[in-house]
Order: C-alpha cells, then sequence, then structure tokens
C-alpha cells in the first residue's frame, strides 16, 4: 500500500485540463462520454482509498470492530499506515456517503414528485402544461419519458422554434443525458477535485442536444434562435427538473457554437494535439488510480486475510 494508496485521491487534478479543452475541441458527444467515464472511475477509487485508510490506520483504535490479529504489530509493520489519515478517513468517508446518498434520494424525490404532477394527463411523449412561469424539461423514468414545456413558453416561440425545442428535449431523453450528468454529480460529491468535470460535462451535454437537435430539424440558426428565446423568457424561473439533470449552461456560448460551424464528428483526438494530450493525460491518471486502488486493496486483503484467525 504506502503512498499508493493516497494517489486516487490527488489524481483527479490530471484531468483538469480536459475538461476545458473537451468542451471547445471534441465533439460534445464524445467530450460529455469522456468526462462521465474519467469521473465516475476516479471517484470510485478515491472512495475505496478512503475507506481502505479508515481500516488501516484505525485498527489500533480502542474500541473499533476489527478482529484484534488486525492491530498485530508484524501486520502493522507489513501493513504501512497513519492513524492521523485513519481518523481524518472516517469523517471524510461518511460525508462522501451521506452526500452522495443524499444527491440520490433528491434526485429521485424530484423525479416522482414530478411524474405524480403528469399522472392525470394523456400519456403523450410531450406533455404541455398551462403555466404562466415559461419553462421546459426532459423528465425521464416512470412508465415513460415524459417531455413537459409550459403554455407560457410555447406562446413565445415561432413554429419552428417550438419543433426545435422538442427536438433539444428530446436528444436528451434518447441519449440517456440524465445518467451520465448524474455520474458526474456523485463524482464530484465524492471528490470535490472532480467538480470541474462535472461542470463542463452539464455543457458538453447541452452542446450534445444541441447539436441533435440541428441534425432533427435542418437549421443549426432555428436551434440557436430557440434556445436564446428560452433562455431569455426563463430567466429567474426556478426549473423543476430532476437533481442534477441537464440545465442551460452558458447560453450565449450554446448559441455561439451553433451560428458557427458543426463540430467534427472524429471520437478520437490526434496525440499530437493539446485535446489529444489532455486526454490522453486524463486517461493515464484514470489507470493509475484504478491500478493504485486495486493493489492496495488487494494487499491488505490478503495480508489482514492471513493475519485474521479462522
Amino acid at each position: 500500500m504506502g503512498v499508493f494508496v493516497f494517489l486516487p485521491l490527488v489524481l483527479p487534478l490530471t484531468a483538469w485540463p480536459i475538461a476545458r479543452l473537451a468542451e471547445q475541441h471534441l465533439h460534445p458527444r464524445t467530450a460529455t462520454r469522456l468526462l462521465a467515464a474519467v469521473a465516475g472511475v476516479m471517484a470510485a477509487c478515491s472512495t475505496v482509498c478512503l475507506g481502505l485508510l479508515m481500516v488501516v490506520g484505525t485498527a489500533q483504535l480502542p474500541g473499533n470492530p476489527l478482529p484484534d490479529g488486525w492491530s498485530d504489530p508484524e501486520v502493522r509493520e507489513a501493513v504501512p499506515y497513519d492513524e492521523v489519515a485513519g481518523r481524518l478517513a472516517i469523517p471524510a468517508l461518511l460525508t462522501v456517503l451521506a452526500v452522495c446518498g443524499r444527491t440520490l434520494w433528491r434526485h429521485g424525490r424530484v423525479r416522482r414528485r414530478a411524474h405524480r404532477v403528469l399522472a392525470g394527463l394523456p400519456g403523450t411523449e410531450a406533455a404541455v402544461l398551462p403555466d404562466e412561469l415559461p419553462y421546459a424539461y426532459a423528465l425521464p423514468g416512470g412508465r415513460r419519458d415524459r417531455i413537459v414545456v409550459s403554455t407560457a413558453l410555447l406562446d413565445c416561440l415561432q413554429p419552428a422554434e417550438r419543433r426545435a425545442l422538442f427536438a433539444h428535449e428530446r436528444a436528451h431523453l434518447t441519449a440517456g443525458h440524465h445518467k451520465f450528468l448524474l455520474a458526474v454529480q456523485l463524482a464530484a460529491r465524492a471528490n470535490p477535485f472532480l467538480r470541474p468535470l462535472s461542470t463542463a460535462a452539464h455543457y458538453t451535454a447541452e452542446r450534445w442536444a444541441d447539436e441533435d437537435a440541428a441534425g432533427r430539424v435542418g437549421s443549426r440558426r432555428t436551434v440557436a434562435h430557440a434556445i436564446g428565446k428560452a433562455a431569455l423568457v426563463s430567466r429567474g424561473t426556478p426549473a423543476p427538473t430532476p437533481a442534477g439533470f441537464a440545465a442551460a449552461g452558458p447560453v450565449p456560448r450554446r448559441v455561439a457554437a451553433l451560428l458557427g460551424p458543426a463540430p467534427a464528428a472524429r471520437s478520437r483526438p490526434s496525440v499530437f494535439t493539446a485535446v489529444g494530450l489532455a486526454a490522453w493525460g486524463a486517461a493515464a491518471g484514470t489507470a493509475v488510480s484504478a491500478m493504485s486502488s486495486a493493489n492496495s486493496a488487494v494487499t491488505m486483503v490478503l495480508i489482514l486475510q492471513a493475519a485474521t484467525p479462522l
């Protein structure tokens, strides 16, 4: 174990460059998947290592529920430990579990409430609510995925812009963006160093839906107009979207991207570019994090298993 058990806690720093460059240089679909995968693996590894630090570092504390053999001096010599780190790992791990559990609970609660509101409406894909507040969101789960939009927002849009709005929300549901965004949100809760990846993934998921909508509608400018109008009229409106689902993101950047050329669909960036180097750096950091946590876990299990009486 040794110092390797601490690496997954700080290796998310290696992914910071790709969090910014992915927004600018990768196709939004590729960027979202890459950011979610890197964040998810690194968060899992850092959480595992917090657990290892807690178990190994507190084995000699009085009143701990671990077997007596785990605090044997020979075992302590074979398994490097730090009692200070072990003590600190207890509240840190409990905080991670509590915060992630609360996020999942809120996510499920908001989704259930939203579906109950729609229970009496026809079971169509789009649910139009008579409301003076302008909003639109995609609601996954339940008996079927739904697109929810208020009449106040629809009244502000032209027919072509309405089609663009529905295409955008439908793209969120078709690609399952809520899963990617919930994953990066949980990762950011588990390790604060992963927050830049969560922020970037929320933006790239919106850009992914923008590009899919532009392809369906056949006009990037129409989608840009729809996004801009929807953002202006719904400014300050509390959107009833599930926790961690797609937010509006930086709308001016999204509109500017839609008014420019479509992003290249190439999935693998060249290693000789800045984004390529950042992507490979993040991949290397993720691999080292996974190997460090796996090595530490296996080492601890083998040694402590041998020290535990049958």
